[in-house]
């Protein structure tokens, strides 16, 4: 779905503004919306009962335990009074009525708005029979972060189930805090989808180092358990991998459920047009929204901390009218051990790399992705200032004339 340009009009102010998801997004949403002067009714509806918090940080600092959960939270309680906004947690919302701009609760409670914006986020991947087995997690909440830390700092065994970005981090940390680890999945290396066979390869030296057992390349078929507890994983090739605890990371898809039968477009999250607006006065930012971007000319969705922030500040200006279209460079970072990676742009797999800066042997590099000869993405290992630099060229390509034949 996409709103032509020449097909909008520029509304008042709403009077009513509810935003679906105490996140970062939805957090950023409101903050951004009191910078520019608006002084309306905003309405924040959160499905946890804990006040908004940072999501990156549960992976590494809390697990470890170097924070306390409290370091998490992205505002103290003051600053959020200060943006006089009345705040439901623990009551997540369970329909709408897209029409009327009407959300229920779980608890039954009926909200309408001018403007909503819907920032759910997604809903973590579980594999089948995991929820009757004690000591299988998953990440993505704090209670998450704290259950499986309680549970890891009482096993020495664990395997991690999935070998993307989050699964990557939790062996990480997991192998610090001294216990045997095994990464398990279907893919070649850790983060292969995410930054190609030459980086992957790299981090996959870099873990298995440190002590990580890489069983990579198989699928995962199940997992084996005795009286109710997790034992191990059995592998599509019938190996088996012993566990005392299993941590599965295998994605997650947006929660966009509640929204069946609102009359909104779902396809792989929320769809929106280039102003990232769903229906007149409904929007979608962070993890849910699926908008079309302008420079790359299709429908995006992109799951990193960075776009919740950037996205909901356009998301804000243009519940106010401002008509802005939100193009982003994607940008994500991962922490592993002494390992810093900072990505720009988009790295396909097939992409052709070239080391700009630095050198690989001594892990402080910048490598430059092309596909067709335009450059689409940069890495940055442990050199985030001339990663950052480099980030310009991206920009310079998206910006660049399509060629006319």
């Amino acid at each position: 779905m996409r709103i032509d340009n020449d097909d909008r009009v520029r509304t008042a102010a709403p009077t009513q503004v509810l935003v679906v998801g105490a996140s970062a997004s939805g957090l950023t949403t409101v903050e951004a919306l009191r910078r520019k002067g608006y002084t309306g009714a905003v309405t924040v509806l959160g499905a946890e009962t804990h006040p908004p918090y940072d999501r990156p940080p549960l992976s590494k600092q809390v697990l470890s335990g170097a924070w306390e959960p409290v370091r998490a939270e992205l505002r103290t309680g003051e600053a959020l009074s200060a943006l006089d906004a009345d705040f439901h947690l623990g009551d997540p919302a369970v329909a709408m009525d897209a029409r009327t701009r009407t959300v229920r609760t779980a608890s039954g409670r009926e909200l309408r708005a001018d403007a909503v914006v819907i920032a759910t986020g997604v809903r973590v991947r579980t594999l089948p029979g995991q929820e009757n087995l004690s000591g299988v997690h998953v990440l993505r909440t704090l209670d998450d972060a704290l259950a499986m830390r309680k549970d890891l700092l009482a096993a020495s065994r664990l395997v991690v189930v999935g070998e993307g970005v989050l699964g990557s981090e939790i062996a990480a940390t997991a192998r610090t805090l001294g216990l045997d680890v095994t990464l398990a999945g279907p893919l070649s290396a850790p983060m292969a989808l995410q930054v190609g066979p030459l980086v992957s390869g790299m981090l996959a030296e870099l873990h298995t180092e440190r002590g990580v057992r890489l069983r990579l390349g198989a699928g995962v078929a199940g997992l084996t358990g005795e009286e109710g507890r997790v034992t191990g994983v059995e592998l599509g090739t019938g190996e088996v991998l012993p566990a005392d605890v299993v941590v599965v990371a295998i994605g997650a898809s947006p929660a966009t459920d509640w929204l069946a039968g609102s009359g909104l477009d779902l396809d792989n999250g929320v769809v929106c047009d280039s102003r990232c607006m769903a229906l007149e006065g409904i929007y979608a930012v962070g993890d849910v929204a699926r908008w079309h971007h302008e420079h790359l000319g299709r429908l995006v969705r992109l799951e990193n901390r960075t776009n919740a922030t950037e996205q909901a500040m356009a998301v804000a200006a243009n519940i106010l009218g401002e008509d802005l279209p939100y193009r982003p460079v994607p940008y994500f970072w991962t922490d592993q051990y002494d390992a810093k990676l900072q990505v720009h742009g988009f790295l396909s797999a097939d992409a052709e790399v070239d080391i700009v800066e630095g050198d690989l042997t001594s892990r402080r590099f910048v490598a430059r992705y092309r596909s067709n000869g335009q450059v689409t993405g940069v890495l940055g290992w442990n050199m985030p200032k001339q990663t950052r630099l480099r980030r310009q060229e991206i920009v310079d390509a998206l910006n660049a004339p399509t060629p006319t034949h």
